[in-house]
């Protein structure tokens, strides 16, 4: 059994001894970030009222329905105890603003969307870290706050750890009784570390202690953002001048032979032509095809086999070489468009005159073809699993 399968065993036991002894869940007055009613409380999550939050490690949901009723909260509460969620469900499952699920933490994370708050009182250092943190940055809303307090040193003194090692730790239980769960108890630098790998900044981290003199027990609260987007803008207010001209090249070869339509009675070449701002090269072949031959095609049935680059005259060209393998119609000439007769060549007797992106594109396609061009640069485009 792993560390994570260990702690939900011991917490599905936990809730079933309170189940059996009845015990009240009492409302929350505030949130209590570490084992006693002091230190901070809700402010530092900020305003909340209206927003979406997630409980992490949610237990029976009472800091939870202290949001949703106190704060105006959209609370989403996660626990992976069933004998925990049935107490939550039991004693809060008709608070307006809350909704108690039952479901693995991390999983649930990443099938939401994004949250603008996430916290979790004690119950991130029961799950892997390095199974929780990339679900944490992506759950979390660009801005968004997450808070997180931690076990930071337990009652008997031993401090936390400085790697992602889960370590024996003692659930007690109200009769006198022990469970032994597995929890990562870690550093606050190695937090800060891991959750900065991810694009988590944590700016601030508090250590919490016991009221009493002689207890060594402590937690860490860590107050996390989320980095804002990263914002793009022009070097200057004025147009680019143009510089470069990409353009789309689009084999159709079937049993009648390859595609080629006769541009203004001059060169010989392929569907396609430049392709417009702001749209993807899929559709830029899908839409000169049709402009063109009249026939249609999807995006999906669009391979983008490479770049070729070349130049006409001082600018830079780029064709983008791209392969139809479905499409629907039979080409004809299209009013206003200046290429027309558009006809099936066999491989083998193709014509000359061949436009030169279009001979390019060609022997990207099929290196063997005996077709004399000037020389392009050709990059191919990494195959599916390579990226």
């Amino acid at each position: 059994m792993d560390s994570e399968q260990t702690d939900l065993a011991a917490w599905t036991a936990y809730g079933d001894h309170h189940i059996r002894r009845r015990t009240d869940v009492p409302d929350a007055d505030r949130l209590a970030w570490g084992f006693w009613p002091s230190g901070p409380g809700d402010e530092i999550l900020g305003d909340v009222a209206g927003r979406r939050v997630l409980d992490l490690g949610s237990g029976t949901g009472r800091h939870a329905a202290y949001l949703a009723r106190e704060r105006g909260a959209l609370v989403d509460a996660v626990d992976a105890s069933p004998s925990q969620h049935q107490r939550a469900t039991e004693r809060y499952g008709h608070q307006p603003g809350l909704n108690l699920i039952f479901s693995d933490a991390v999983e649930h994370l990443r099938r939401a969307e994004p949250y603008e708050v996430i916290y979790s009182i004690h119950g991130a250092a029961y799950i892997d870290p390095l199974r929780l943190v990339p679900a944490l940055a992506a759950a979390l809303a660009p801005g968004g706050r997450l808070v997180l307090s931690v076990l930071h040193t337990n009652s008997e003194g031993h401090g936390p750890s400085r790697t992602v090692v889960a370590r024996p730790e003692i659930l007690p239980l109200a009769d006198g009784g022990r469970l032994t769960v597995r929890m990562w108890v870690l550093a606050p630098a190695l937090w800060t570390s891991l959750l900065a790998a991810h694009g988590l900044v944590v700016d601030q981290v508090d250590t919490l202690t016991a009221p009493e003199e002689g207890n060594p027990l402590t937690c860490s609260l860590l107050q996390i953002r989320r980095r804002a987007q990263v914002t793009s803008r022009p070097r200057t207010g004025r147009p680019a001048g143009p510089n470069a001209a990409i353009g789309v090249g689009a084999i159709l070869h079937g049993p009648r032979g390859l595609l080629l339509g006769l541009h203004d009675g001059d060169t010989r070449e392929l569907p396609g032509g430049k392709v417009d701002p702001g749209e993807s090269l899929q559709h830029a072949v899908v839409r000169e095809l049709a402009e063109e031959t009249g026939c249609t095609a999807r995006e999906k049935d669009v391979v983008l086999l490479g770049t070729l680059l070349d130049r006409v005259g001082d600018m830079p060209r780029v064709t983008v070489a791209a392969v139809v393998t479905a499409w629907d119609g039979e080409p004809a000439d299209q009013a206003d468009e200046r290429v027309g007769d558009w006809q099936w060549f066999p491989l083998d007797r193709l014509p000359d005159g061949l436009f030169i992106p279009s001979a390019q594109v060609l022997t990207a396609w099929r290196p063997d073809l005996p077709i004399e061009h000037p020389p392009a640069h050709y990059t191919p485009f990494a195959a599916p699993g390579q990226c």
